[in-house]
């Protein structure tokens, strides 16, 4: 019996994982985060990666996968996210019939913390785990009990014709929204009197927001569903300024 395998042809219009860099630092006016999409044809396989300088998240928008992290596999279900480490090498697949979609977002780092995989099935069931805003619940998919370097993570879903309340900013983090589900509209603006940043947003869109910039959202006929990552210190607002989750009157800065 031979050992020799056959060889097979590839051709040019074939499906095949792709990544697709979406922003760096240089480009969207931040200091630390970089995000990409990676799209898995099924039954694909991708190659493995390595970031020796950046921890990362990745967020199971659409279908499923597996992810490989230095050989142990990994199984993400819809809006599971993974925490891979810096220095962690690291593989795609794709094993069902329904393309997969996943984003990435990446921050500098230094120090390689574990692996951690947070299923949004049972995220979704902890009330420790999400915050329940006028019109809106924000679920913590990467808060401050996972060991990281900068990043935190999570999910905010809006009801129909809400708005984000009171306005805030930050002067330690800066962070991305990434719209994932229905259409609606956000504000970025330094203060009221310099508002030129208004957008409508849609399901893939990204905003990048850098420090000292408020950031509202408006969801109109529909819901809307946004990824949110922060990069640098590690909290969630309405965890630090219980004005936020009274919904204060005024602008909240952290």
């Amino acid at each position: 019996m031979s050992d020799v395998k056959p060889a097979r042809l590839i051709r040019a219009n074939d499906a095949g994982v792709t990544f697709r860099q979406r922003f760096t630092p240089e480009t969207a006016n931040l200091e630390f985060l970089s995000c990409g999409e990676f799209t898995l044809p099924p039954g694909s396989r991708s190659q493995s990666f390595c970031l020796p300088r950046a921890e990362s998240l990745l967020f199971q928008w659409q279908g499923s996968s597996t992810v490989n992290v230095n050989g142990q596999d990994y199984c993400l279900g819809h809006l599971d996210t993974l925490y891979i480490p810096c220095g962690a090498e690291f593989s795609l697949a794709n094993a069902a019939t329904e393309q997969a979609t996943l984003m990435q977002c990446s921050a500098t780092a230094t120090v390689a913390h574990p692996v951690h995989h947070s299923r949004f099935a049972e995220i979704s069931q902890r009330e420790d785990r999400i915050r329940h805003l006028k019109g809106k619940d924000v679920y913590l998919m990467f808060d401050v009990s996972e060991p990281a370097e900068k990043l935190v993570a999570g999910y905010t879903f809006f009801l129909p014709n809400q708005r984000s309340w009171p306005p805030h900013n930050h002067t330690d983090q800066e962070e991305v929204y990434i719209f994932i589900e229905g259409s609606g509209a956000m504000e970025v603006y330094e203060e009221p009197e310099t508002l030129s940043f208004v957008h409508s947003v849609n399901r893939g869109d990204m905003v990048t927001i850098p420090y000292l910039n408020y950031h509202p959202v408006f969801s109109q006929a529909e819901p809307v569903h946004f990824i949110w990552c922060i990069a640098g210190a590690r909290y969630w607002v309405g965890d630090k300024n219980k004005d936020f989750m009274k919904g204060g009157t005024g602008p909240i800065t952290t």
